[in-house]
């Protein structure tokens, strides 16, 4: 790993491992509290998480320099119970900590085009939104109905003469962004939690960090978030879209990665049966008429 890449992985251990500590109060780690309201730090001392972790302080305070390489993961499981890290914190250490240990590391491949075979799946869901994108958020392939729902991203003048699409890039720099998403906040907070998981994932992923850097110099709301270096899952739950001809949605989507193309995932909108979501599809469908998955204009 290059020096710049440990100095950067470095920095964000250091950054994770202190904004988890910081949010936790001795009282709710169980631990006596000596000295009243002259403590210095809002959350644990480094010497509160090592007693808790069941380390010496010297060595924690070496874990947080961002020294996670070849630490074993017994040490690893003993930070996030002290920490209190749930299920998507607790694999961002493990990445971290991975990215941290040379030996066998290799630059993370991240599939670039959707195989037929997928192209044809998108197809046969004819009957609910879907599409394809990658860690970076780029849209990558879409059914007519995905098309459709999500019309607004696909219209941006952000994309006019730069692709791919993306709902990150659509997010955060394009005013229409607060109208497609009606709890814009939530959508802001998830989407920068979702690529902080993917920065941990692949750090050696130039064009996601490329694209973090863009985003964290164009956005003051993207900056802010990322700073905060919270962590979370894309896999399932529901989302709230405004679409510009059917009104307000609230769709249950799943999120499902691709085994046989890395870093790619499948995500699918499926409305409750006779709700109100279902009708107003079936008007999307006709609006956007018979047409198949093909993959988003990437120039």
């Amino acid at each position: 790993m290059a020096g710049v890449d440990r100095e950067n992985l470095a920095a964000e251990v250091r950054a994770f491992l202190g904004s988890r500590r910081a949010r936790i109060t001795p009282e709710e780690a169980g631990l006596p509290v000596h000295g009243g309201g002259n403590r210095r730090v809002a959350g644990l001392r480094r010497e509160e998480v090592a007693l808790l972790a069941g380390m010496s302080v010297d060595y924690y305070v070496r874990l947080e320099r961002g020294n996670l390489g070849g630490v074993s993961d017994s040490v690893l499981e003993g930070l996030a119970r002290a920490l209190r890290l749930d299920e998507a914190e607790r694999a961002h250490l493990y990445d971290l900590a991975r990215s941290a240990t040379p030996p066998g590391r290799r630059p993370t491949v991240t599939a670039s085009r959707v195989r037929p075979t997928v192209l044809r799946l998108l197809d046969a869901m004819a009957g609910v939104p879907a599409y394809v994108r990658n860690a970076r958020f780029d849209v990558l392939a879409a059914n007519a109905l995905g098309r459709a729902l999500y019309a607004p991203v696909f219209d941006s003048p952000l994309f006019a003469r730069r692709g791919p699409v993306n709902t990150a890039r659509f997010l955060f720099l394009d005013p229409a962004g607060r109208d497609f998403w009606p709890d814009w906040e939530k959508a802001a907070d998830d989407s920068v939690a979702f690529l902080r998981t993917e920065t941990g994932r692949a750090p050696h992923d130039r064009a996601l960090t490329d694209m973090v850097g863009e985003l964290t110099t164009r956005s003051e709301d993207f900056a802010r978030r990322w700073a905060r270096h919270d962590v979370k899952f894309h896999r399932s739950g529901v989302k709230s879209l405004h679409h510009p001809l059917v009104g307000d949605l609230v769709l249950p989507y799943e999120a499902m990665d691709l085994p046989s193309d890395p870093g790619l995932r499948l995500n699918v909108y499926t409305p409750e049966p006779d709700s109100p979501e279902r009708e107003a599809l079936g008007l999307l469908a006709s609006w956007a008429g018979a047409g198949g998955a093909v993959p988003a204009r990437n120039d």
